[in-house]
């Protein structure tokens, strides 16, 4: 079943490094298990920041190709062996699913697939969800969930992912340094779980953002500063934190996580770095303080669930991380705007 579809749409086409161009280009045909979604809402981030600066993803995308991962919307086309959506659901797709059978998969650990398909083109008109996307990792929307909320449920989902690799408990202290959307979702979620948390920012503007989203203590981090001492200040004996989460993604970051940490604690990695950043490792004092060094990547169907659980609850806001509204016209103006500002929220791009 299909409503009608024109043959043309608008995009924002990524054709190389910090080039990215709306243009007419032909509406996604899909095959006899895909489906077609309008696209109601897509919302910018920080890797397809990276991605519109470097030009390219070794593992999700190639230019020339449409930008952009996090979106819901309506299905207005179905294929014929498409089962559990019809056209007029509102739905959100991840942006990726498992293969269910290889090694990773078979051990509960389906963001390592070794067959991973990704999909991406959220900032255009209509989207193609794969077949396997549409079996494994789609969703029809929960009443009383707006199409810019569910939208959210990937970096959500990649957040949940990241507390629970490093088993955070009520009562324990995390420091969550780096205060962008994903930053403060890890504030928003770990306040949740009963942790106490500090904030770890540069701009007063973030951290006034960190303090409303639960945020216990906040830590101003002027460039090249030496922050554990100001961590450490402020937990029990000076010990340090029980977890600490880096959420910057730069080598300097990944260096004071590990200082901030207390004997016996748990770091994660979060924030990913450019290929072949290396750091310098206190290899002595890791192994004798016991500390756990985590890393965690991307997510799974069962925490997109989860994500969609927690903001049809109510717990999560797209108010608290979405500070602007754009355009699929403005798509280039928005992520040159995002290369000149730091501190900057997510914009909901509506086609």
């Amino acid at each position: 079943m299909t409503h009608f579809v024109k043959d043309m749409m608008r995009a924002a086409v990524l054709h190389g490094k910090q080039e990215l161009r709306v243009e007419r280009v032909p509406v996604p045909k899909i095959g006899p298990s895909d489906v077609l979604v309008k696209v109601r809402v897509a919302l910018t981030c920080g890797t397809d920041l990276k991605v519109f600066r470097r030009g390219y993803h070794a593992r999700m995308l190639r230019p020339p190709t449409v930008l952009g991962h996090e979106q819901a919307g309506d299905v207005v086309a179905v294929g014929s062996c498409v089962q559990g959506f019809q056209v007029g659901q509102r739905v959100v797709a991840a942006n990726s699913a498992p293969c269910r059978n290889c090694y990773f998969c078979r051990h509960r650990q389906e963001n390592l697939c070794e067959d991973l398909l990704f999909n991406n083109g959220a900032y255009a008109e209509y989207i193609r969800i794969p077949e396997r996307i549409v079996k494994h990792n789609a969703y029809t929307i929960p009443t009383g969930i707006g199409y810019r909320d569910a939208a959210m449920a990937e970096p959500v989902a990649c957040v949940l992912r990241g507390l629970e690799e490093v088993n955070l408990q009520p009562g324990e202290v995390v420091a969550v340094i780096g205060l962008g959307p994903i930053g403060l979702m890890f504030v928003r979620l770990a306040k949740l779980s009963g942790a106490r948390v500090i904030a770890v920012g540069r701009r007063r503007i973030q951290l006034d953002r960190a303090r409303i989203l639960g945020a216990d203590d906040l830590v101003a981090a002027k460039q090249r500063c030496n922050l554990a001492p100001l961590v450490r200040n402020l937990t029990e004996d000076r010990r340090g934190c029980d977890v600490v989460i880096e959420a910057a993604g730069t080598p300097e970051t990944w260096q004071r996580a590990i200082e901030v940490v207390q004997p016996g604690g748990r770091v994660n990695f979060f924030g990913g770095c450019a290929s072949g950043t290396c750091i310098d490792l206190n290899a002595s004092r890791v192994h004798y303080s016991e500390i756990t060094l985590k890393s965690t990547f991307h997510h799974t169907p069962r925490h997109i669930r989860a994500a969609l659980d927690l903001i049809r609850r109510g717990d999560l806001s797209s108010d608290e991380f979405v500070s602007g509204v754009a355009h699929l016209s403005d798509v280039p103006r928005v992520f040159e705007a995002m290369m000149r500002r730091n501190g900057h929220l997510k914009t909901a791009i509506l086609p």
